[in-house]
């Protein structure tokens, strides 16, 4: 924003941000607007600053059963993680798993052997009898920072909770399936929607959805991109198109080393994806970053670094990919290098050089 000229009062530290997973709290300058603005500013592509840890907020209501049988309910507090587990809101049985930190379904008995049975054997929710008054009276949003709800299981990984993932997997590709897997994910997404548009109802201040469907593993992805394209890409579409029209964000989260899939994220109508790094961030951001907002993972800082080496980093990161029309996030996968020095460094040459376009 050319207008908004960069102060150096803007460095005062006003507050801070608890610290993650046991880490240094986060300070919180005195920044020109809300972060809130800073974030949606960014995802039109007329950045303000470089977006890093700090815009964001995220609630999961404990009324979706799908949030507590996944051990992540996060309203105004986040709930003990050793309470989840449970049905989730199609009555799949999940376990919680302490050393894993998460829960999973419970392994041995899928509701589906075959697609084509869904018809018969899914019962839908009625999210109309989910407790959303007591979520919403334990959640209190702010104009501040810009707030997401994390939906947990999006489209296929929805079927492995249905089919565990071997049959999961193979329904993707069976020609005697695709039909009903078509007509399943269509048939979610349209629950989606009413899951979206419920939460608008209880929880005014909601700008955007943060939905998970994780599509690979460590060194590929699950399937190919044609697989992809034929059978997701058009069930996410009806849902990010919604979201588009309600003036909400579309954020995708999805694991694994899935590079190739990148273009059915654009067709898929994300507006946001932030790659574990086993992707190359870089590579990603120079080929799409002018069409999908990219959480870059920056180039990792010796452990003796200097401080003048930290903001020598975060000069180098700024010219990199700060770029008009082309703004990049760093979310919490190279949120390492955040280190003081470097976060003061990347707030102020990016918000100068922001200010100057």
């Amino acid at each position: 924003m050319a207008n908004l000229k960069f102060d150096e009062k803007e460095l005062k530290v006003v507050g801070e941000l608890p610290g993650r997973f046991g880490g240094p709290p986060t300070p919180l300058y005195d920044f020109p607007v809300s972060r809130k603005k800073a974030y949606l500013s960014a995802i039109k592509k007329d950045p303000i600053w470089q977006i890093t840890t700090v815009e964001t907020r995220s609630i999961m209501p404990k009324a979706n059963p799908d949030n507590v049988a996944r051990a992540f309910v996060v309203e105004d507090t986040m709930m003990p993680a050793e309470q989840g587990g449970g049905k989730d809101m199609f009555g799949i049985e999940w376990v919680y798993i302490p050393v894993a930190g998460g829960s999973i379904v419970k392994p041995g008995n899928p509701l589906l052997e075959d697609a084509n049975e869904w018809e018969e054997k899914i019962v839908w929710p009625d999210i109309d009898s989910w407790d959303w008054e007591t979520s919403a009276k334990n959640t209190h949003l702010t104009d501040e920072v810009y707030n997401n709800v994390w939906m947990q299981n999006g489209w296929f990984e929805r079927i492995i909770s249905f089919m565990d993932f071997p049959n999961a997997a193979m329904a993707m590709i069976d020609d005697e399936q695709k039909d009903a897997i078509k007509d399943l994910l269509d048939k979610i997404s349209d629950l989606y929607i009413k899951i979206i548009d419920k939460h608008l109802e209880y929880f005014p201040g909601i700008d955007g959805f943060y939905m998970h469907d994780d599509w690979g593993a460590q060194k590929d992805t699950f399937f190919s991109p044609a697989t992809v394209a034929e059978l997701i890409v058009p069930a996410m579409r009806k849902v990010t198109d919604h979201l588009h029209s309600k003036g909400l964000v579309a954020d995708f989260h999805s694991c694994g080393m899935i590079e190739k899939q990148v273009p059915n994220i654009i067709a898929a109508g994300w507006d946001t994806w932030s790659p574990q790094p086993m992707n190359d961030t870089h590579m990603i951001y120079e080929k799409y970053g002018d069409k999908l907002v990219i959480g870059v993972v920056p180039d990792p800082l010796p452990p003796d670094a200097t401080e003048a080496e930290q903001r020598e980093a975060a000069a180098k990161f700024v010219e990199k990919f700060c770029k008009p029309g082309k703004p990049a996030t760093i979310g919490y996968s190279g949120a390492a290098v955040l280190t003081p020095a470097y976060r003061e460094e990347l707030y102020k040459l990016s918000r100068t050089k922001y200010s100057e376009i």
